[in-house]
Order: C-alpha cells, then sequence, then structure tokens
C-alpha cells in the first residue's frame, strides 16, 4: 500500500506534534474455502489414497507376518496375523463405506433410485380369495399368474 500521506494529515501531526505514524499494514485477506462440493472431493480423494497405502502397506506385512509365523510356529505370531486380517479387512469396508458415504452426500443415494411396481388386482371378492389361497373350486392349490386373472 502507499505510504503518502495527505496533506491534511501532514499539517495534523505537524501541529499536534505526532511522531509519524507507522505505515498502515493491511494482512492478507484469508484463502477463500473451496465449495463445499469441492472439498468433499478433496477429502475422499485423499482418504481414499490413504486407505490404499494402508491396504497395501499391510498387505505386504501381512505376508512377511505369515512366512515369520510358519518359521517360528509361535501361537502369538498367529495371533498378530489374525489380527492383522481382521484390521486389512476392516480398511477394505471403510474404503467401501467411504464411497457410499460420498454418493449419499452428493445425492446419488442408489435407494432413491429403487423403482415401485404396484399390482392391481380387478376382481370380485371370491376371485380375489382364490388368487390369495390359491386354490380352485375343488380345493386343489394352484399356481395364480397374472396373466390367467386377465391383468
Amino acid at each position: 500500500m502507499d505510504n503518502k500521506k495527505t496533506k491534511f494529515e501532514q499539517s495534523l501531526e505537524d501541529t499536534l506534534g505526532i511522531a509519524p505514524s507507522p505505515p498502515i499494514v493491511q494482512e492478507e485477506s484469508p484463502k477463500p474455502v473451496p465449495p463445499e462440493k469441492e472439498q468433499l472431493e478433496n477429502d475422499y480423494k485423499y482418504a481414499r489414497e490413504n486407505l490404499y497405502q494402508v491396504i497395501e502397506a499391510g498387505g505386504s506385512a501381512l505376508d512377511e507376518l505369515v512366512h515369520l509365523a510358519k518359521a517360528s510356529e509361535n501361537a502369538r505370531a498367529y495371533e498378530v496375523v489374525g489380527q492383522l486380517i481382521k484390521t486389512l479387512s476392516d480398511a477394505n469396508k471403510d474404503l467401501l463405506e467411504i464411497q457410499n458415504k460420498v454418493k449419499r452426500l452428493r445425492g446419488e443415494d442408489s435407494t432413491n433410485n429403487t423403482k415401485i411396481n404396484n399390482a392391481l388386482f380387478v376382481g370380485s371378492t371370491a376371485e380375489l380369495q382364490k388368487f390369495i389361497n390359491r386354490r380352485d373350486d375343488d380345493g386343489n392349490i394352484i399356481d395364480v399368474t397374472p396373466e390367467d386373472n386377465g391383468n
């Protein structure tokens, strides 16, 4: 910013015997926060990359631990292998959960895309009862399809 003072400011300082004022320093404006959608994408990519790294590193560690457990035949080594397998399974589940959560946040929830077809029965009460009970007049069980009712 320009440090030039107006004549009025200069004469006021001279008249009142005020020491020259320090230059006004404006703070940089904070970086604009990216839109929520962009934050969501960045966070999703970051979390996904981290989980990939964890899973890959865990897979390598698991291979080494299995060899160690076989070589040592130590029960504790096999217990650690089991714990690592569970941890890696949980990491894989977390990866899938992140995808589902991001889809929900984006409004791509798959439950909203389900198609519901309603069936309508047109006929008498007796015919409806036969349809529900799936029995003919003789009491035999039959398989009734909508085409049989003319629908």
